[in-house]
């Protein structure tokens, strides 16, 4: 098995991410520092990543969790003024959050210990859809939808993400800033102030940027969809299992991108 593959089954991180690790000297194989490529037995190989034991996940598990409002998405906080969703999900078996939520931002989080479907529902070339209901202050015109349905231009900051760049950078405040132009996307007008939203992208705070590119503010912002899975009738701060259809379509998923 390739090393990526492992450290993404043993939910360690993406295997985009786990090629950073190896590049950096964290992973060790046998007590020899790992290399890319590398190939390994998890029943003989003892892999390390900061000097942990690292062990492929035999259950693996799927979550579906409400975020409430002012719940950062980390396992843990680690300050004392803020709550991470490990410290109100009371979950036997160890997971992680795939992807982000603006602390303001509420609703659907996926939790998992499945390195894989972290990785095929964050690699951009998938594309999956992202439904979210949006609120913003204010009467929105249909000249203001109509423009975010084909493209706007936002400015995303510069955190190592990859985006392609339309015009020269610029330095503001030392931050590295870029301007790009977001891709086509379904939108319905659910009343005079708020829409549904379905991306196929993922850029940091995207909704929230697009908004304000057409002169507005958003006031409250829900994702209620990540491709075919759903809250249904969760409350905030409930989670749920993957049902049984749900967990289907996660594994054939996952082995079709395998393959």
């Amino acid at each position: 098995m390739k090393l990526q593959k492992y450290l993404a089954h043993a939910w360690v991180c993406s295997r985009r991410k786990a090629e950073e690790y190896i590049e950096q000297w964290l992973i060790t194989v046998n007590g020899v520092v790992a290399h890319i490529w590398q190939v390994i037995d998890p029943d003989i190989d003892v892999v390390k990543f900061s000097d942990q034991i690292i062990k492929d996940q035999e259950n693996l598990v799927y979550y579906v969790f409400n975020k409430p409002r002012d719940i950062v998405t980390t396992c843990l906080s680690g300050k004392d003024d803020e709550q991470g969703i490990m410290d109100i999900v009371n979950i036997p078996e160890r997971v992680f959050p795939i992807g982000r939520l603006d602390k303001e931002t509420t609703w659907l989080i996926i939790l998992t210990n499945d390195g894989r479907l972290s990785n095929y529902l964050m690699h951009p070339r998938y594309e999956h859809e992202k439904e979210y209901v949006v609120e913003v202050y204010g009467k929105m015109e249909d000249e203001a939808l109509d423009k975010m349905r084909k493209w706007v231009r936002i400015e995303l900051k510069d955190n190592g993400s990859r985006t392609r760049i339309i015009r020269r950078v610029e330095w503001k405040d030392t931050v590295i800033t870029r301007k790009y132009t977001t891709k086509p996307c379904d939108i319905t007008r659910l009343s005079s102030s708020k829409f549904s939203i379905t991306l196929r992208e993922w850029k940091n705070r995207q909704i929230r940027r697009m908004v304000a590119a057409v002169e507005f503010d958003v006031k409250r912002l829900k994702r209620i969809r990540v491709e075919n899975i759903m809250l249904w009738d969760l409350e905030e701060g409930q989670w749920r299992r993957f049902t049984e259809s749900e967990k289907t379509w996660v594994l054939e998923r996952i082995g079709t991108e395998e393959k």
